[in-house]
């Protein structure tokens, strides 16, 4: 198959306490914005993904976003909960042993406390699957700009997401890459893809502030 299947790297579904992002609402927004499968990140969760994957096995990753001691990851293709609170070096390892795929997110944002920053970075590469070269919620372009660059140094694979944590951000980054039937063709046809999208309004943010507040007075 031909460069064509547009995935969405990094979603938050309701099951992030700082997302309200339904099955229904989210299998609309990708419908509209021609995206074809999303990887569902859920903060140190994957019931969500989980569920997701089960209701629409075609349309749909299983990942989480991991919040580790000095930093966040990507994994990809876990089967069973990753804990936060771990050092970044025996997260990846966790991630790996369940046969896993796992990348730095947002790493060089300079806004974003959950950044790991550039030593970390740069302390980790050598185990890293990929990197997260293109995150739509960066305020500063030059900061996906410079982790681009440092993954194509390094030689590594690059991701691109929405990092939506409402439907009307889904999509507005992707990779479009080929097909790929399993984990062990996966980073293969990620090398070969092509990374798209556009910075979201910084207004999105505010979402996120919306969903914390509405969980706090009781609602999904």
């Amino acid at each position: 198959m031909g460069q064509g299947m547009r995935i969405d790297f990094h979603c938050h579904t309701h099951y992030s306490r700082d997302a309200l992002t339904s099955f229904e609402s989210l299998l609309r927004r990708m419908d509209r914005r021609g995206v074809d499968k999303v990887v569902i990140t859920d903060h140190n969760a994957i019931d969500g993904a989980l569920e997701f994957r089960r209701r629409a096995p075609d349309r749909f990753l299983v990942g989480e976003e991991i919040k580790t001691t000095n930093g966040e990851l990507l994994a990809l293709f876990v089967t069973e909960l990753i804990p936060p609170g771990l050092s970044l070096q025996e997260t990846i390892a966790r991630v790996h042993d369940q046969g896993g795929v796992v990348g730095a997110s947002h790493p060089l944002d300079r806004l974003r406390s959950e950044a790991m920053g550039r030593e970390a970075l740069e302390s980790i590469h050598g185990r890293l699957d990929f990197v997260e070269v293109f995150n739509a919620r960066v305020i500063f372009p030059n900061d996906n700009h410079l982790a681009r660059e440092m993954a194509r140094r390094w030689g590594l694979a690059g991701t691109a997401g929405s990092d939506a944590h409402s439907p009307w951000e889904v999509g507005s980054a992707y990779v479009e890459m080929d097909s790929f039937d399993s984990g062990a063709t996966f980073l293969d046809c990620l090398a070969r893809g092509q990374v798209a999208g556009r910075l979201s309004s910084p207004l999105m943010h505010l979402t996120s502030t919306y969903a914390k507040w509405r969980r706090r007075l009781g609602g999904r």
